[in-house]
């Protein structure tokens, strides 16, 4: 079972638990839409462009919520399942989909603010710090000061060059991807002067 597989079937196993109302990080989504969304991404090509591009977004959530309409039990099925072979996540799935499993299952379990952090496998960590940076710079181009990330064992990384000594944001690569992704349930540590770290914190990271 590959990493993505492995936290695919973690994140089945809370949608199972949480069931289809409860709340979770992205805005007003509850579990049901969450479900749904996968769903879409993964088997809905037609509709799948949307998540990225807005022109596109007004068919995609109409698709969403059609599927998450259907009985619960059976999008997380089809979650579960994973992509079909005809879809190109399919041969994907272990490159890009372990980030996506891990953020929306986050989002899951930290809607409630009672939640403590999982420590993950040192190989999670590692392939989660690739995604860290990539996204981290997207969503840092509008950043008034330098923004530099560290982990615990001493891997850095720019989401936002440029000169003075800016801010650093540290924590697990797998909490700095949360953070990259904007949501605020997080366990980072912010270095740098009172003014810049708030500036930072203003931003609007979301995804």
């Amino acid at each position: 079972m590959s990493l993505a597989q492995d936290e695919r079937s973690q994140l089945v196993r809370t949608l199972l638990d949480v069931g289809p109302d409860a709340p979770t990080l992205c805005g007003e989504w509850t579990a049901a839409d969450l479900a749904a969304h996968l769903v879409v991404r993964e088997r809905r090509l037609d509709a799948s462009p949307g998540i990225l591009l807005p022109p596109l977004a007004g068919y995609t959530e109409r698709v969403q919520r059609s599927v998450a309409r259907r009985p619960f039990a059976a999008v997380v099925e089809d979650v579960r399942t994973g992509p079909p072979m005809w879809s190109p996540f399919a041969l994907l799935d272990p490159l890009i989909n372990l980030g996506e499993m891990f953020v929306h299952h986050e989002d899951l379990r930290r809607a409630s603010g009672a939640w403590t952090r999982r420590v993950q496998p040192a190989a999670v960590e590692t392939r989660l710090w690739s995604q860290v940076r990539l996204i981290g710079r997207a969503g840092h181009r509008s950043a008034p000061v330098p923004v530099l990330v560290r982990t615990p064992d001493g891997r850095t990384g720019t989401f936002k060059g440029g000169s003075g000594a800016g801010v650093t944001v540290v924590g697990e690569p797998s909490e700095l991807l949360l953070y990259a992704f904007g949501r605020d349930q997080v366990e980072v540590e912010y270095e740098g002067s009172a003014g810049d770290i708030a500036a930072v914190k203003a931003l609007d990271l979301s995804f």
